[in-house]
């Protein structure tokens, strides 16, 4: 297996051959280079670290393992989501680094599988995406709110309801959208700065709770306590057996350690992208596991008392935090700190999933595509599509408003878009794919598929549990439209990205006429 090793530095951007390669094989491809492209390795590797966001996730969705079969989930049950997590990137990378552009899994689907199957893939990562941002901004504000509100400036904000998280949702994404409006640089040097943010939060606040642990004890990360029904606080209404509450916990890792397809849908933006978007997302999902345990079980050790801390189900992790016997100013920093990370963990989230937006409906696949995949001349970004986004994942907030929900969707349906192009490959490769990137699995790569398909289906089962099972309207839902908007619609209409040398052949005067244009109007 060819590892994406060293350093994450850029691999000289500005050199004009390695910018024209890039430019070439998009063409290949049959599109053209639209987007601004100057994003190297720590900057892709940036933004899908950024959306993972350990202090987002692995804070906000901590009740979700903890409230299931306590420090188990932690010790053990954070290494298994790591792991299949760190799997399902790999076979990720492999089909990104032969197929780098902006539509990412939605276009490796239907190079592998058919323009049907990308189809679907298209609509379940985009849903996915959006309940990425959802989730994320409704962490943002109910961080805000308890973290800064409360805890800083001592504002009594327990009366607030759904009115005032709308509000605060909507300045919250306005703001993103506005940063990805006005260029990929900006966006690049914020989510940058995420990177190093959440690092060094984590640090401190790893630093901050084994200093404050009453003792370390760590048996508790592999002591198996079903906290599920009224002993974990009521986060699972439902007492349930060890192996359901086993599977229930899953979904803190796995909601935490998600969204890395974003430098896959930044391709177009990257420099040498079939060897940088490889090792991007790879080392995103690697370090975030790494630093992610390690943070995680710190707030294990650090509780006090075991069984009292389940009780406090949600608020857990804010009666942890605000418990500790550390500095006020340092404390306050650390609030900051969590707070804007999550909100820089949206921001990169807004760009991935415009990314995918523009993509799509540049191969007429949504309504109003030829609105949706119009680029800005000056700015080079996407536009329409960033503020549908913002809008989508707003309205999507008003749909189920309650964060746990939130985060098993955006769990579920990523993964099982992820599982479907690497399903599409399993049957693909040796036959009908033999055109590879630079970066392989090599002997790794089947059974890797195998593992990506069959643990999607597992997370498919575990996010429509109770207290997931609103998703079951969700799945259904979607599964029925996909199912008749594609034989009633869109088998016939939607022809999909460009495949084959005719079709190719055919989309270069287009290339050159689109490239000229967006240069003429700059």
């Amino acid at each position: 297996m060819t590892q994406p090793t060293g350093p994450l530095r850029p691999p000289s951007p500005h050199e004009p051959e390695v910018l024209d390669s890039d430019t070439q094989h998009l063409h290949k491809m049959g599109y053209a280079q639209e987007l601004s492209r100057r994003m190297p390795l720590f900057s892709n590797f940036a933004i899908s670290f950024s959306i993972i966001c350990i202090l987002a996730g692995g804070i906000t969705s901590f009740q979700l393992g903890f409230s299931s079969t306590g420090g188990f989930s932690i010790g053990v049950g954070w290494l298994i989501g790591s792991v299949f997590a760190v799997i399902v990137a790999c076979s990720m990378a492999q089909i990104a680094s032969a197929y780098p552009t902006a539509g990412g899994l939605y276009h490796w689907s239907s190079i592998l599988g058919g323009r049907g199957w990308g189809w679907a893939t298209a609509w379940i990562n985009l849903l996915g995406l959006i309940f990425v941002v959802a989730s994320v901004d409704v962490g943002v504000y109910l961080l805000f709110t308890q973290l800064i509100l409360t805890n800083i400036f001592h504002i009594d904000v327990s009366h607030w309801g759904l009115t005032q998280q709308a509000i605060g949702v909507i300045l919250i994404t306005a703001s993103q959208a506005l940063f990805n409006h006005f260029g990929i640089r900006v966006t690049t040097k914020l989510t940058d700065f995420s990177g190093y943010l959440i690092l060094v939060t984590a640090v401190v606040l790893t630093i901050a709770m084994l200093y404050a642990a009453p003792s370390i004890h760590i048996s508790r990360l592999f002591t198996f306590v079903n906290n599920t029904g009224d002993a974990g606080g009521g986060v699972f209404p439902t007492h349930t057996g060890p192996l359901m509450a086993l599977l229930l916990g899953l979904i803190l890792p796995l909601y935490t350690i998600t969204g890395f397809d974003a430098s896959a849908h930044t391709s177009e933006e990257t420099v040498d992208a079939q060897r940088t978007v490889p090792k991007g997302m790879i080392h995103a999902v690697v370090w975030s596991g790494l630093f992610g345990y390690i943070m995680a079980c710190s707030f294990v050790l650090a509780m006090p008392d075991m069984t009292k801390a389940a009780k406090d189900g949600g608020n857990v992790f804010f009666n942890l935090l605000g418990g500790l016997p550390i500095a006020v100013w340092l404390k306050y920093l650390i609030f900051i700190a969590i707070v804007l990370a999550n909100y820089l963990c949206a921001l990169a989230g807004v760009t991935s999933t415009s990314r995918m937006l523009f993509a799509f409906a540049r191969d007429g696949g949504l309504p109003f595509s030829n609105t949706l995949k119009r680029v800005n001349p000056h700015y080079r970004t996407p536009v329409p599509a960033i503020w549908t986004v913002a809008v989508l994942s707003f309205l999507a907030t008003l749909y189920s408003p309650a964060f746990n929900a939130l985060a098993a969707g955006c769990a579920v349906f990523l993964y099982v878009s992820y599982a479907m192009p690497v399903f599409a490959g399993l049957l693909a490769e040796g036959r009908s794919w033999t055109d590879f990137g630079p970066f392989r699995l090599g002997a790794l790569s089947k059974p890797f598929a195998v593992i990506t398909v069959v643990g999607g289906i597992i997370l498919l089962y575990i996010g429509t549990r109770p207290p997931n099972d609103i998703l079951d309207s969700y799945a259904i839902g979607a599964l029925v439209l996909l199912v008749i908007g594609w034989f009633a619609l869109e088998r016939r209409r939607f022809k999909g990205p460009p495949i084959g040398d005719a079709a190719i052949r055919a989309r270069q005067a287009a290339i050159l006429a689109e490239e000229r244009a967006l240069e003429a109007e700059a």
